[in-house]
């Protein structure tokens, strides 16, 4: 089967995947490509790596727009993804009301699982919220840092620690098995990151990449962005 080719930040892999027999069925086209942290996507399509479709952070995508690298008519807005605490299913929930409540949430755990530090949108956030409660050394040796946030979760459902616990972009954590989406972060340390997708310059099968972002945009696919983690960019 032919395929489109994506390159796509984590968040928006259990999107993608319920929009796909939908598009298979139209286009002829299968899914095929790469799902992970936005900064090593955006490093593989300046690198040449054959894509029709970009989905990252707007503020990304506009930068590859920037570099001629996606065609900037054909952006388009997804939606809103917070970053989340996530813990396996079975355990209890952790809650943060307050950066002060984050705090103890945090040290409490004898296990960090978060994606990459430096290349992902939430890896890039959790290192700064650590350093800002001041806990950066103190847990340290908890940290469990995958190359994405999809990895990083299906790690935490599979821990044997006794109180793991997962930070990453909610839709990541409502996409993996055998772990469960345990509250946003609180004010003061939340993070809502707009997503966006484009169709990449050198693009073989155009057409069927603009196609593929009118289903993901589309007013038809509303309930499916809201329960993949998808928040409405008009919402308040």
């Amino acid at each position: 089967m032919k395929t489109l080719n994506i390159l796509s930040g984590g968040a928006a892999q259990g999107l993608v995947r319920s929009l796909a027999p939908a598009f298979e069925a139209e286009t002829g086209l299968g899914i095929a490509g790469d799902f992970g942290a936005v900064g090593a996507m955006a490093d593989r399509l300046r690198a040449g790596v054959a894509t029709d479709i970009v989905i990252l952070t707007a503020a990304l995508i506009a930068t590859l727009a920037d570099e001629g690298l996606v065609l900037r008519s054909s952006i388009a807005d997804i939606g809103r993804v917070e970053t989340a605490l996530a813990v396996r299913a079975g355990d209890p929930l952790a809650r943060a009301e307050d950066p002060a409540s984050l705090r103890t949430v945090l040290l409490a755990a004898d296990a960090i699982f978060v994606p990459d530090t430096k290349a992902s949108t939430a890896g890039i956030h959790v290192a700064k919220v650590l350093a800002q409660l001041g806990i950066t050394d103190a847990v340290a040796d908890r940290l469990k840092i995958f190359p994405n946030g999809a990895t990083a979760m299906r790690h935490l459902a599979e821990s044997r620690d006794k109180r793991p616990i997962g930070c990453t972009q909610s839709t990541e954590i409502i996409s993996t098995p055998g772990v469960v989406l345990s509250g946003t972060l609180p004010p003061g340390c939340a993070l809502a990151t707009i997503y966006a997708a484009a169709v990449a310059t050198q693009a073989s099968a155009a057409p069927q990449a603009q196609r593929l972002i009118a289903l993901l945009t589309s007013t038809d696919a509303s309930g499916l962005r809201s329960q993949a983690g998808f928040v409405s960019n008009t919402t308040s």
